[in-house]
């Protein structure tokens, strides 16, 4: 069961946002290069929660703080990726070999979101499928047997919630909707904290609103990329 259940779950958290990027991301170079970027900035937010967290020693067992503080960094290095982006965009029309990424500000924004949620992903799951190659991992510690299911789809919430997140992030900073900015960072603090519920089994209670936020925040990332009802109907139709 441990082979099966690792590629399972691997393929669960990480099939679709594969296929996003074999199809929208790995035949240009500059795009590439923007995702590992994004996805090095998410270590550097990571990194320096870290360090905080280290330093304050009275709360080190205290989980809620290093939660809301990793949250507040990783929206911190969102913004200062925004504005890297916007500030070296004339460089990449200059490299860019498909014009429409620099013509196209939201499509910055898609990769280098996806960029934070790979990598972010990854380190959620990362030990949970070292986990589940064995020699047995039927429950955690004791615990329910799909733990591992819920982490994986989980973990696949996040990174299409960081990509949604960073084009309503990088749309609210070009037009200064302050709502929508507050918006990415409450969603993404609420949807962290209620991890916290998984040490209760609530796992029902946390995917139910883990993926009713993806999904609104996914209409209101497509919304803020200029899409409309017309437009998805004629994606649907092929149109």
């Amino acid at each position: 069961m441990t082979l099966p259940e690792f590629f399972g779950c691997t393929f669960i958290a990480f099939g679709p946002p594969f296929a996003l990027f074999v199809f929208t991301i790995a035949n240009d170079p500059v795009r590439i290069i923007i995702l590992i970027a994004a996805a090095f900035f998410w270590l550097l937010s990571l990194l320096l929660s870290s360090l905080l967290w280290f330093a304050v020693v009275p709360l080190r067992d205290v989980l809620v703080f290093g939660v809301v503080f990793s949250v507040l960094f990783q929206e911190c290095f969102r913004y200062i990726i925004y504005r890297i982006l916007r500030s070296t965009e004339q460089g990449l029309h200059a490299v860019a070999e498909d014009s429409r990424i620099t013509d196209n500000k939201h499509i910055l924004a898609y990769v280098s979101g996806l960029g934070f949620g790979l990598v972010s992903g990854m380190f959620a799951l990362v030990n949970l499928l070292a986990d589940m190659t064995g020699p047995g991992t039927m429950g955690y510690n004791g615990g329910t047997e799909i733990f591992f299911v819920v982490s994986a789809v989980q973990a696949l919430s996040i990174v299409l919630l960081h990509t949604f997140w960073s084009v309503i992030f990088f749309n609210a900073c070009d037009n200064n909707k302050y709502v929508q900015i507050s918006y990415v960072v409450g969603s993404h603090m609420l949807v962290s904290l209620l991890t916290l519920l998984n040490a209760q089994e609530l796992y029902k209670t946390t995917l139910l609103i883990n993926y009713t936020i993806t999904i609104g925040t996914g209409v209101l990332a497509f919304r803020a990329a200029g899409g409309s009802a017309r437009s998805f109907k004629r994606f649907i139709t092929c149109q």
